[in-house]
């Protein structure tokens, strides 16, 4: 019995990881009717989602990548340390990218070792909304953007304190929104100290 375990999560990691798994996950657009509410424990800073920004997948086809698209709407995992994101270490705000919405601050980012941008806490408690995901033979908890429906990742309880949770989130569902520079630290930059 130990063994089939370890075949089997050892063969989902594998697909996880090579890219496959997104061609086993579910596809078609998630729709507020689909978004339920949170499934972790309350005080998860997961929210309902009503979904109030809803387009069709010809509209999103024309507003994002392939790449975007492929993610976003029909529940995509980009491979691991592929994303733009995953490395990133400039202060701002991670917005979704298809509606914009403010999802993670950059001071709750971390570097978890897996490959996808790592986020203790959303933003606020109705910046994203979760569901339960029972693709590539496990149960996780799937991480939605609670404005448009969007699929962001995944959260798990193997993340830092103050929260234990790890948002794992895929890179091209996130906008960077770089913090703008004051001016007097702007001004003594590239020059050396006295």
């Amino acid at each position: 019995m130990r063994t089939l375990i370890l075949i089997i999560a050892l063969t989902s990691a594998f697909l996880l990881y090579s890219g496959y798994g997104p061609a086993l996950a579910e596809s078609g657009s998630v729709t507020s009717q689909e978004t339920e509410a949170a499934t972790r424990a309350a005080g998860s800073g997961h929210a309902e989602s009503t979904a109030p920004l809803s387009r069709s997948d010809e509209q999103w086809r024309k507003l994002l990548t392939e790449q975007q698209f492929h993610v976003t709407r029909e529940k995509g995992t980009e491979r691991a340390f592929t994303g733009v994101y995953w490395n990133e270490k400039r202060s701002g705000i991670y917005a979704c990218v298809c509606c914009k919405t403010p999802l993670f601050d950059s001071g709750t980012k971390f570097k978890s070792g897996t490959g996808w941008p790592s986020f203790w806490q959303p933003i606020n408690q109705t910046a994203v909304a979760s569901k339960s995901d029972g693709s590539l033979m496990m149960t996780r908890t799937e991480v939605l953007c609670s404005n448009c429906g969007a699929h962001l990742g995944h959260v798990f309880d193997d993340g830092p304190q103050p929260t234990g949770l790890r948002y794992c989130i895929n890179s091209a569902s996130l906008d960077l929104q770089p913090r703008a520079i004051p001016e007097a630290a702007s001004e003594s930059e590239g020059k050396p100290e006295k």
